[in-house]
């Protein structure tokens, strides 16, 4: 069992090496495809496709790393990527902007489950409405932000009866180690990390708030070039070979994320074991668009925008049919 583990492991190894060597050569020429990194583990597209066998045939990916979906949008909206991922939030923030350089092409429907409200192990919180008069962490403009928002309306507290602390992923971690937040409204390994190496406690997932929805998006002018375009849509589709895989490998797949982010097995199985859904692409629908829609009007309706927006004209049905098309 070791072995096979072992020898597993190596292979996996030879593959994302693999798969970054592709990304950082002149690849003979070779077309290139510029896609975002929110996170690791299971965020991390490089060790799933590694995890999966999988290496893109036609052409190369350059990977970018980012800490939250903001900085995704930013950089769409920068020019410096053709192909990002983020929640429904970031969009959302561009559309009330002058600059939305990007299109939703798709959905990657996932768990909501990874993305709660931590505590630390000697909080005496029992209830979101135990925060009352608290410092919580949270990532601005990120879906941690809206559920902080929602957890808080549910139990009758509102913006102004905590003290919001925004702060990046890694600072958050650090604030929340120290002691300098009394929670944190976070997502992904983190949480897992927290609990591991902390005995931080999750006091609420987000079910039940988050639809489960994370966008696929695409800069236009990507989406303008036939042939860029065609690379998004053949990484689309080993996207959602990958996810495929993930979904039959649940125990090969845990192991391999424990490993990434430097937690035990057993609490990558548990989170997996409490997710809510297995991560796969879905098409543009209405039914998606009018989620983040009623997202933008919370966003509002709390004076976080400037203005309504209506966030129609950011999606991209084109490849519907195409990918997604399930019958």
């Amino acid at each position: 069992m070791v072995a096979d583990a072992v020898s597993r492991r190596m292979l996996l190894s030879g593959g994302v090496s693999l798969l970054l060597a592709g990304c950082s050569g002149n690849g003979g020429g070779r077309p290139r495809l510029r896609v975002s990194i929110t996170g690791k583990g299971e965020g991390d597209p490089r060790l799933l496709f590694g995890a999966a066998g999988i290496v893109p045939e036609a052409f190369d990916v350059d990977y970018s790393e980012f800490q939250s979906g903001h900085m995704v949008v930013e950089a769409l909206n920068g020019g410096s990527l053709d192909y990002g991922g983020m929640s429904e939030i970031p969009p959302i923030f561009a559309a009330a902007s002058t600059i939305q350089s990007f299109r939703q092409i798709a959905v990657a429907h996932g768990d909501v489950n990874n993305q709660v409200m931590l505590v630390p192990r000697q909080s005496k919180a029992k209830s979101i409405a135990d925060l009352k008069g608290k410092r919580i962490g949270y990532v601005r403009a990120t879906t941690s932000q809206y559920f902080l928002i929602r957890m808080l309306e549910d139990v009758g507290l509102n913006w102004g009866d905590i003290t919001p602390v925004a702060m990046g992923v890694s600072d958050g971690a650090a604030a929340f180690s120290q002691g300098a937040i009394d929670g944190w409204a976070i997502y992904g390994f983190p949480i897992q990390r927290a609990i591991a190496t902390e005995g931080a406690r999750i006091l609420r997932t987000a079910k039940g708030i988050l639809s489960g929805n994370y966008l696929v998006s695409a800069h236009v002018d990507a989406l303008a070039d036939p042939d860029r375009a065609k690379l998004i849509g053949e990484y689309l589709g080993l996207v959602q070979k990958a996810y495929g895989w993930a979904a039959t490998h649940q125990d090969e797949w845990a192991g391999i994320i424990a490993q990434d982010i430097g937690v035990p097995r057993a609490y990558v199985i548990d989170q997996f074991r409490r997710k809510s859904a297995s991560y796969e692409l879905r098409p543009v629908t209405q039914a998606a668009i009018a989620s983040q829609q009623q997202v933008a009007d919370l966003f509002f309706r709390q004076k976080l925008l400037p203005r309504a927006v209506d966030v129609r004209p950011l999606w991209d049905d084109r490849f519907n049919d195409v990918l997604f098309h399930k019958g």
